[in-house]
């Protein structure tokens, strides 16, 4: 079915056809939101209908789009139009690394490794994230224009291993790659890519798979069975170090190979530096022990068009031929001797095909959160078997219980007769005592709790005993007892607290006493000074100048400006009264002229006034100018009449 000119998720306009596999077609589109090329992977029918195969589809696939790496094909979205399940990707322009392989045969070991270290460095990233391939092979390798080697078809690969894998454990184009592990149908994880990365290395520098047979079944047990012809027997060019870095991925037992792709990729760059190395370290001899024996004459011929065909051993076979000819029965019973050799190696490896195609598969139990007795029970019961690795304490699994297990539990995951399960028993939850750390500096206290297995949070407080930096106060007292890994609260003294000193100038005593009160200060003490020329009544000086940082409670001493303030009253003098004057009257009735008398006004013993004024007056006016209270004295022609004290606040007073 042509799909061109669809549009999927209403943004992917697919223009072409570029590509087809065996799960996938694979379409140039145009992504009309972002305005870029891309590559758009559509799912075989037989695929759809798989929901299991959907769902892992789905879950890698987003898990993939998750993250970005050079050497990887960026997923950048999936999705599902009707009966359609797609992916888009990268659009990346370039050759997959097997159609370099079919036309150039063997490849440059140097080139070989660069390529090799970048797949493997896509690996180990991919790998960090737990996302195994799972079908690393040239054809899932492009080599960009630009010589850079991208991996694709994470998703795909993974949901394909899991839902498609026979009883030989082989899937569609892929079993030339496998590890025996996956051959088998176990599980496999990291190291089973590492292994592929094996084969494909194999394949780069000698133009051949180290497998190969008429059936994927035989290929299969090839790779269970059989150890690989070195590759410098086959590529005599080929430095020591490359050999031995292909041959320990090839081991067939996993724990022999690679721990980890970042291990092959020190490996991978210290061949490029010193080819002739001995720095591989080989777990095992057993390759190049036993293929020492082999006959390699048949793998020189076929693809390898730069072999050399084997030089034949004339003198022998000469001799041998002759003593044949001489004794012909027994050249008959050699003969007969072989063919039934033949017969039994034959029957052997029919037997063990048979042995292996009728191993029923048993699917992987969960073991996590039971008891080793009732593991040990079920796994009797399933034919396997369980083996305690190791205990360690346990924050949730309580004590005697499964904590976890190698192979994992997982849906459809099977395992065959006599496997072991290694799994790891929890000690329950475990118990530190607090050690006392109050008094140690901050990082000494931390690294005590540390030890005993706590976790520390650290809060600050100001302490006016404590040095800056020293615990003050633990959450748990000494010797209690708590779990490991649980939170411990410590306080650390950040020393004296410190304050900003505050502006008192312009305010008045009472109000400055309570600005440093309010600062967390002292008041100490308040000076005097009468300077007139400056605001009466308020602070003029401070003995810390404003916004200092000091500690806290630190004493300040004020200077108030205080002087008395010169004012002005009014004395209203009543001279009528004070002399007792009384209005005279002629015969006629009429009032008769007072006589004048001298009136002098005193204030703190100094004349302020002196005026000539009627017997008859009642309200002599006089302005005087003071500070506070004064003494006024009146005087009337000499003689003292009135002594009054008086406050010029009070503005006016009337002496009478």
């Amino acid at each position: 079915m042509n799909l061109e000119g669809k549009i999927l998720g209403g943004r992917y306009e697919l223009i072409e056809k570029i590509g087809n596999g065996g799960m996938a077609t694979v379409y140039r589109a145009k992504c009309h939101v972002l305005k870029r090329d891309v590559a758009v992977k559509i799912l075989r029918d037989e695929f759809t209908t798989d929901e299991e195969f959907i769902k892992r589809f789905n879950i890698e696939a987003q898990a993939i789009a998750c993250f970005t790496h050079p050497n990887i094909v960026s997923v950048y979205d999936v999705g599902q139009e009707g009966n359609l399940h797609y992916i888009v990707m990268e659009l990346v322009k370039g050759k997959t690394l097997k159609e370099i392989i079919v036309e150039d045969g063997k490849l440059g070991w140097r080139w070989s490794l660069k390529v090799a270290t970048q797949i493997a460095s896509a690996l180990e990233s991919a790998h960090k994230k737990n996302i195994i391939h799972r079908d690393i092979k040239p054809h899932n390798i492009i080599i960009t224009e630009d010589g850079v080697a991208k991996v694709t078809d994470f998703g795909i690969a993974k949901a394909v291993s899991n839902s498609t894998m026979t009883a030989f454990g082989t899937t569609i184009g892929s079993v030339h790659y496998f590890s025996p592990e996956h051959a088998r149908g176990s599980i496999t994880d990291a190291k089973s890519d590492l292994y592929s990365l094996g084969v494909v290395m194999y394949e780069m520098v000698t133009g051949k798979v180290p497998f190969d047979a008429d059936t994927p079944v035989s290929v299969a047990l090839k790779h269970m069975q059989e150890e690989p012809v070195p590759p410098s027997t086959i590529n005599p060019d080929l430095p020591s170090s490359v050999n031995d870095i292909i041959l320990k991925a090839l081991q067939k037992d996993a724990n022999q190979r690679y721990n980890s792709a970042t291990e092959m990729i020190n490996d991978l760059n210290n061949a490029l530096k010193n080819p002739d190395g001995k720095f591989v370290n080989k777990l095992s001899t057993g390759f190049l022990d036993e293929t020492k024996k082999i006959d390699i004459s048949e793998i020189q011929k076929g693809n390898n068009r730069h072999a050399k065909e084997p030089e034949k051993k004339k003198g022998k076979e000469s001799k041998m031929n002759q003593y044949f000819e001489k004794h012909p029965i027994v050249k008959v019973a050699a003969m007969t001797l072989i063919a039934l050799l033949v017969l039994i190696v034959t029957f052997l490896i029919a037997t063990l095909i048979m042995n292996i195609g009728d191993s029923e598969p048993i699917q992987i139990p969960d073991f996590v959160g039971k008891t080793l007795e009732e593991a040990e029970k079920e796994a009797s019961e399933l034919k396997i078997k369980v083996e305690k690795i190791e205990e360690k304490y346990d924050k949730e699994i309580e004590k005697g219980k499964i904590i976890s297990q190698e192979p994992k539990y997982q849906d459809k995951f099977t395992i065959l007769e006599d496997s072991t399960i290694k799994v790891i028993v929890s000690l329950g939850q475990e118990i530190v005592k607090v050690p006392k750390v109050i008094g140690l500096k901050k990082d000494e206290a931390t690294k005590a709790l540390k030890k005993v297995k706590l976790s520390v949070k650290i809060e600050e407080e100001f302490s006016d005993e404590v040095e800056e930096g020293y615990v003050i106060k633990q959450q748990y007292q000494e010797n209690e007892e708590i779990m490991a890994g649980e939170e411990i609260l410590i306080t650390v003294s950040s020393g004296i607290e410190q304050v900003t000193v505050p502006n008192l100038l312009g305010k008045t005593e009472t109000e400055a006493k309570k600005a440093i009160s309010d600062a967390k200060l002292k008041w100490k003490s308040t000076s005097k000074t009468s300077d007139s020329s400056k605001a009466n009544g308020v602070v003029v000086s401070q003995s810390i100048t404003a916004n200092s940082v000091v500690d806290k409670e630190t004493e300040i001493t004020i200077t108030v400006n205080e002087f008395e303030e010169i004012k002005s009253g009014t004395i209203n003098i009543n001279v009528k009264s004070l002399i007792g004057y009384e209005t005279l009257y002629d015969a006629e009735g009429n009032e008769v002229p007072a006589e004048s008398v001298n009136l002098v006004v005193e204030v703190d013993g100094e004349q302020v006034d002196s005026r000539t004024v009627s017997k008859a007056s009642t309200n002599e006016s006089i302005r005087i100018d003071a500070k506070g209270t004064v003494t006024v004295k009146v005087k009337i022609d000499g003689s003292k009449k009135a002594e009054r004290s008086f406050n010029l606040n009070d503005g006016t007073i009337t002496i009478d």
